[in-house]
């Protein structure tokens, strides 16, 4: 999962590709409620190196003609998009990538189905254990966190532990969820990790009217906390 997505000097002074990045979490609500112009709006706010298509209670057919659309959106503005359990409609939107959950068994066979031409992730990874077991099959990457765990404005101590672990001793990138408060990606960057997922800290908990402006100032917002307060990564000139 190395160079998720463009590097986007416009919005950014500092490269992104050398700091933690944004990985953004579209839920139910979101994906029917979203325009197409309206989520380009939002992505090209600011650096964002995927967008994570979540919505595991939806009947596949409607998910795949709701998604459809927002992936061309999400892949036109040069940004991955990945789908998150629905492997059939992965494929027949076109998406980036794959991400399950953390059985190993179900993971190996979309590693062996679909890589190398979707990336394929393992989300929820919750222990140690199992993150060394999920590891020895060679995902892109692994998420600590579940989408829509989110109800606090912090992340969850358990999922910034790991991330900090996995982070020091393991070259797979990983992906840890914040909290519904922006201003947590500091504490996810400060472990290491990739990337940090971010939903409600975005997009309103209350699942009412989405304000695109406003999350459009989020993704900016972000951004700039990343920007200043993000370790950098060391690359092969330094």
């Amino acid at each position: 999962m190395a160079g998720y997505g463009p590097v986007m000097t416009s919005t950014n002074t500092i490269d992104p590709t050398t700091r933690c990045r944004l990985v953004l979490i579209l839920q139910e609500h979101e994906i029917v409620s979203l325009s197409n112009s309206e989520l380009q709006r939002i992505i090209t706010a600011g650096d964002v190196a995927s967008v994570l298509f979540s919505a595991p209670n939806m009947e596949e057919s409607i998910f795949q003609n709701a998604v459809e659309p927002l992936v061309e959106v999400t892949q036109s503005s040069e940004i991955a998009a990945i789908v998150e359990f629905h492997t059939r409609a992965a494929g027949r939107v076109g998406a980036d990538g794959l991400q399950l959950g953390q059985d190993p068994d179900a993971l190996e066979d979309a590693i062996d189905n679909y890589s190398p031409k979707l990336m394929v992730g393992a989300g929820n990874v919750k222990t140690r254990h199992n993150a060394l077991v999920i590891g020895e099959l060679q995902p892109d990457y692994l998420m600590f966190g579940k989408p829509g765990g989110d109800i606090r404005p912090e992340p969850h101590p358990k999922n910034i532990d790991l991330g900090g672990w996995w982070s020091s001793m393991v070259e797979i990138p990983c992906i840890v969820l914040g909290g519904n408060d922006h201003k947590s990606v500091v504490d996810v960057a400060n472990t290491g990790a990739e990337f940090v997922a971010l939903a409600a800290a975005i997009f309103a908990p209350d699942k009412g009217a989405i304000d695109v402006e406003a999350a459009a100032a989020q993704i900016k917002e972000v951004n700039r906390l990343l920007n200043d307060h993000a370790p950098r990564f060391e690359t092969s000139d330094e």
